[in-house]
């Protein structure tokens, strides 16, 4: 009976070795779950309002405040979104091997408020900003000065280091609030990406619309303090939810327990590896039981890194490695190709705050008295995301799983594919609509004085709004299966695959966008990307992405077809519950008897 009372206890903690700021265990009840949750899903309601408020018509900004021109204000943008997807590798680095992902979450916010503070000041001082110009070639206005750029850029690259902190955290401590070896938990884990996507584009969307809004119409200054107002207010909101969370104790360093598999693998190259697996170097279950974490099978995949377990006599950690830290290590690489497969549309959705939004000042933006701001059309990416989302997750789902009964009714590989489809069809329609804006340019005389075109900037719609379908697809699958593939231990690294490969796409349009420009004004030509957008070929750039993601498309079915997925840990985990049982009942009779 005392027995079945202090199971009953145990039951009551989780098992997934979370514990709360102290390093104490927690009780299921009092911690984590949905309540837990709804704090850091409100955070990053604000939290996108604020990164959003300033992204979307930073190009706009870059040209109509500080005068630069077409090439040079879209690779700006697209060069500081790069970096704020590629910080994320520092921030889970940090976050795994020393301070955890709450502090580092908290230290790193406090660094983006500072950014957004001074990215605020400094586009409200006059004297940080050129004189107003309102000839419409960029070209003949007053560049902007070096200390100007100077204080508006370290603003901007502030921001960028904090979001690194925050960004692999935030999404990872959500989905640590859910306890794998719970079948409750583990089954509202599976719906937390989709919801959380479609919490962040709620502040998207207010992002989109009334801040571009506020920015175009009323004034920088307030268009920039509401959403610096906002992250304060998101980060009190994170704090306040403190008591209700579960976390998880630092792994060390990703990094070095990968390095040490493949500098042991090398050294030992000439060794050959045993046909039993049960000969390589492994730790016992109680080991992994004790510290909470989880024990891998070996594979016969990527065989050569087998090699750091063999054992040849030396206990060094860069010559003798465990099984599970082999095999954590392969998992990381094994995801590498289907990273690299994202490049291309990460790439595509650099176009949207750039020179979609650019394509927009060049169109009719009346709708009545209103007039509506380019940027604001990214709010549509939004509302196809949300609708998206809540279709794929309510009906989509439901129908296919009946088919293939797989919980998530197709396989998140399959879910990304589909959204590089939806990216080769956008590109083939961008081109074939900036193709006919070009005709009317030309019909009526447009094309050399760069005057506004007279079609309604609606005719945009459908590439903002396939982008949003195509981004409920690749993007929350891509989220979901980088930190679903990863090791346990390092999660945060998983989630930083999802953000860096953003961050790459972006340093890839700089580079596609400078390159073709500089190509096609060779021989006396203008060029396909102009100041005057009206003399430019946008038409030939978006037919040339429509090529570059179908022959991406096609790599991503090769990698795909030789990519193992790992074993649901959940089964591990049932496994080693019930042997570590057996071994405990074991004892029990011998101290009986």
């Amino acid at each position: 009976m005392a027995m079945a009372v202090e199971q009953g206890r145990l039951d009551e903690y989780t098992q997934d070795g979370t514990v709360d700021l102290k390093g104490k265990p927690v009780l299921r009840s009092k911690r984590g779950g949905w309540r837990a949750c709804s704090f850091v899903v409100v955070y990053e309601v604000f939290e996108r309002m604020a990164y959003y408020g300033i992204s979307s018509n930073l190009v706009i900004y870059l040209t109509k405040k500080l005068h630069q021109g077409t090439v040079k204000s879209a690779n700006n943008v697209t060069n500081w979104v790069g970096t704020i997807w590629m910080t994320p590798i520092l921030g889970a680095y940090v976050a795994d091997a020393h301070l955890g992902r709450y502090w580092t979450f908290v230290i790193a916010s406090g660094i983006y408020f500072l950014g957004m503070s001074l990215l605020t000041l400094s586009v409200s001082v006059p004297g940080l900003r050129p004189p107003p110009c309102k000839d419409p070639n960029v070209e003949n206005c007053k560049e902007a000065s070096s200390l100007q750029l100077a204080v508006f850029f370290a603003a901007l690259y502030t921001l960028a280091v904090g979001t690194g902190g925050t960004k692999p955290n935030i999404s990872t401590i959500g989905a640590d609030q859910f306890d794998d070896f719970e079948p409750k938990e583990k089954a509202h884990k599976l719906s937390f990406f989709n919801w959380w996507m479609f919490s962040i584009f709620f502040g998207t969307l207010f992002a989109n619309t009334v801040l571009v809004y506020i920015q175009d119409n009323v004034g920088w200054t307030l268009g920039y303090g509401l959403p610096t107002s906002g992250l304060a207010i998101s980060i009190a909101i994170f704090l306040a939810g403190t008591p209700f969370y579960r976390h998880r104790v630092p792994a060390g360093s990703p990094f070095t327990r990968m390095a040490r598999v493949i500098v042991a693998a090398m050294r030992k190259w000439n060794v050959d590896v045993p046909s039993d697996p049960k000969l390589l170097y492994e730790l016992e279950l109680e080991e992994y039981a004790k510290a909470g974490k989880f024990r891998i099978d070996s594979t016969p995949t990527l065989r050569f890194l087998s090699k750091a377990a063999v054992q040849t006599g030396s206990s060094d950690p860069w010559m003798l490695c465990s099984v599970t830290q082999v095999e954590e290590t392969k998992q990381m690489i094994r995801m590498i190709p289907i990273w690299v497969s994202t490049f291309v549309p990460s790439t595509m959705i650099a176009q949207i705050n750039t020179l979609f939004v650019k394509q927009g000042t060049t169109l009719d933006r009346h709708m009545g008295s209103f007039k509506i701001p380019p940027a604001s059309l990214a709010g549509f990416v939004t509302l196809s995301m949300l609708i998206s989302v809540v279709l794929y997750d309510k009906f989509f789902v439901n129908i296919t799983r009946r088919w293939t009964k797989n919980p998530r009714g197709i396989t998140l590989l399959q879910r990304m594919g589909i959204g590089m489809v939806f990216h080769i069809f956008i590109m083939v329609i961008a081109s074939l609509v900036e193709s006919h804006r070009l005709s009317v340019a030309k019909r009526y005389g447009l094309v050399e004085n760069g005057g506004q075109i007279p079609l309604t900037i609606f005719i945009l719609l459908p590439q903002f709004v396939l982008m949003g379908t195509a981004d409920a697809f690749l993007e929350v699958a891509k989220l979901e299966f980088f930190y679903d593939q990863a090791p346990e231990s390092m999660k945060s690294l998983g989630t930083s695959y999802a953000m860096t490969c953003l961050g790459v796409g972006n340093f890839i349009s700089s580079f596609l966008l400078s390159t073709v420009s500089d190509i096609t004004k060779k021989h006396g030509q203008g060029g396909w990307i102009r100041n005057n957008l009206n003399a430019s070929h946008l038409d030939y750039y978006y037919a040339f992405f429509a090529v570059l993601n179908f022959l991406n498309f096609i790599f991503f079915l090769v990698v795909v077809k030789f990519y193992v997925y790992k074993a649901e840990v959940s089964d591990s985990m049932e496994v080693l519950t019930e042997e570590l049982k057996g071994m405990r009942l074991t004892e029990a009779d011998q101290q009986r008897y």
